[in-house]
């Protein structure tokens, strides 16, 4: 795990639900359990900041960063798919993405990585289908300055062969296994009364649960093979991390009332 991506889970997972921003202080406590020193955590902060993902704000207990609005829509779309609030809508009808043009291999390569993080998946080089459309695909298209037209459509076949076209869902049930066989004997050695190992363990696991999200689009049950294993490993990662929450919780609450009050008193 790199600083900048535990930063990413810490936002989005902890300081997004209580107003998005934190001073520098709070985020070194925050990362500590995970062996990043305050150089690291400073580091990752102002990274973050320069690719417009943090912003500096004056916060009561000090200076402090926030996410942007482009963070936050981010976030907010990586959490319905990581704790599955979102209700499945699909309707039948597959959001299809048709580039005008190849962009040059690097910018080919962000692209792929942009659209597959926001669930996109490729039948060919400029065709993409995702089951639902992503309100950031605009911006990541004007990122890499690529034209596309895109369209709602159904498919005249076998909707789940589609899918295993665009993704290889063979590959992915197989490591959703693995995952579970990895980390059961990991977080059962996490019995939750410590808050600051609870707090690691849990950011451990959605570090790697996070990492299905460019793999996984979501899609609707009827489009899955049958026992699919996604579905095992979805109940893994929700009893451990619903398990672990209030020692989670106490452990955040202390990092944000520890650094205002250790700002009240400087």
């Amino acid at each position: 795990m790199r600083a900048r991506s535990a930063l990413f889970d810490v936002y989005g997972g902890h300081l997004r639900e209580r107003g998005g921003a934190a001073t520098i202080a709070a985020l070194v406590r925050l990362l500590e359990p995970l062996d990043f020193a305050a150089p690291a955590v400073r580091t990752a902060v102002s990274r973050t900041v320069r690719q417009g993902w943090l912003h500096p704000v004056r916060l009561a207990d000090g200076p402090g960063y926030a996410m942007t609005p482009r963070a936050e829509r981010r976030l907010d779309e990586a959490a319905a798919r990581i704790y599955r609030t979102r209700p499945s809508t699909w309707d039948g009808r597959w959001h299809v993405l048709v580039l005008e043009e190849l962009p040059g291999r690097e910018s080919r390569e962000r692209l792929a990585s942009s659209l597959q993080l926001l669930g996109y998946g490729a039948l060919g080089p400029v065709t993409w289908i995702a089951p639902r459309p992503s309100p950031e695909l605009a911006d990541v298209l004007a990122a890499e300055g690529v034209a596309a037209s895109t369209f709602h459509g159904g498919h005249e076949g076998d909707d789940g062969g589609l899918a295993a076209r665009a993704w290889d869902l063979a590959a992915l049930g197989r490591d959703y296994a693995g995952f579970v066989a990895e980390w059961s004997p990991v977080m059962s050695g996490v019995d939750g009364t410590a808050a600051p190992e609870s707090f690691a363990a849990s950011q451990r696991l959605l570090h790697a649960w996070r990492k299905f999200l460019f793999r996984d689009p979501g899609l609707p049950v009827e489009l899955l093979p049958v026992d699919w294993p996604g579905t095992a490993a979805a109940a893994f990662f929700d009893r451990h991390t619903g398990r672990l929450a209030p020692a989670v919780r106490r452990f955040v609450d202390d990092c944000l009332d520890k650094s205002a009050r250790n700002e009240s008193t400087a």
